[in-house]
């Protein structure tokens, strides 16, 4: 009688136990996706919008859906925030899973809804690397970890990307670019400086008018993992380089 009570009893406490546990520790989660926008004194109050409603028109474009409900295995997890100056950083979207049509629609509305959090602040970027590797290291436990990055200008306040890249856990992270305006200039100190991983690739639009676009672009290649000219993840020197570089900005760095 007690050997027939455990094999009754023993089943259903496991099945207790296991529905307890979150998701991500039962069912495969692909890519943990974090998105910075932003908002620096260069953006204004236009251009915000065209980020603002090309991020939500992007997420809801049937290729990006389509890569994230049918594409590869596993589930996709999204968080958005915005960037400028040394703390002003403002989450806008927390880690969501994107499991379903309807979860994509409640994370575009979100983001369709966004109000700005500042609007008068230098460009941080070696910040918003930060906040963003921060954000990242409490994803859900995903096979891939990328921080999608958009910006119109080059680092100008605080610690640079080196000094990020040191400091903040961003090793197994794959760090992708969007830069918005023709200057090559600032294309070149993205791949410089900014990108970083397996794989990382930069994406450029002339202007914010086609930031929805681009967005799209992105979002779908990330998802996909599609690997088209893609960044090796950063040597040591490189590195070294980078920070060498903060260091010569502020020597106060370490």
């Amino acid at each position: 009688m007690r050997r027939g009570l455990a094999g009754r009893v023993l089943p259903a406490a496991l099945a207790l136990a296991l529905a307890a546990l979150p998701r991500a520790a039962l069912a495969d989660c692909r890519l943990a996706l974090a998105l910075g926008l932003d908002v620096s004194a260069s953006v204004d109050a236009d251009e915000y919008e065209l980020q603002r409603l090309g991020l939500a028109a992007a997420l809801d474009a049937p290729d990006v859906r389509h890569a994230i409900l049918s594409g590869a295995p596993g589930d996709v997890a999204l968080a958005v925030f915005e960037w400028s100056g040394f703390f002003q950083q403002t989450l806008h979207l927390d880690w969501t899973w994107l499991r379903s049509h309807a979860d994509i629609d409640r994370a575009r509305a979100a983001l369709a809804g966004m109000e700005r959090g500042h609007d008068d602040f230098p460009t941080a970027i070696g910040q918003a690397l930060g906040y963003g590797g921060a954000l990242l290291a409490r994803s859900p436990d995903c096979a891939r970890r990328v921080l999608d990055l958009s910006g119109d200008g080059v680092h100008n306040h605080g610690y640079g990307p080196g000094a990020a890249y040191r400091n903040f856990p961003l090793r197994e992270v794959t760090v992708n670019g969007l830069v918005i305006g023709p200057d090559p200039e600032l294309e070149a100190y993205y791949r410089r400086n900014v990108l970083f991983g397996p794989a990382a690739f930069l994406i450029q639009t002339s202007d914010f008018a086609g930031f929805e676009a681009a967005m799209t672009r992105k979002l779908y290649r990330e998802i996909n993992d599609t690997m088209v000219g893609g960044l090796s993840r950063p040597e040591p020197r490189q590195l070294a380089l980078a920070m060498a570089r903060d260091h010569r900005a502020n020597p106060h760095l370490q």
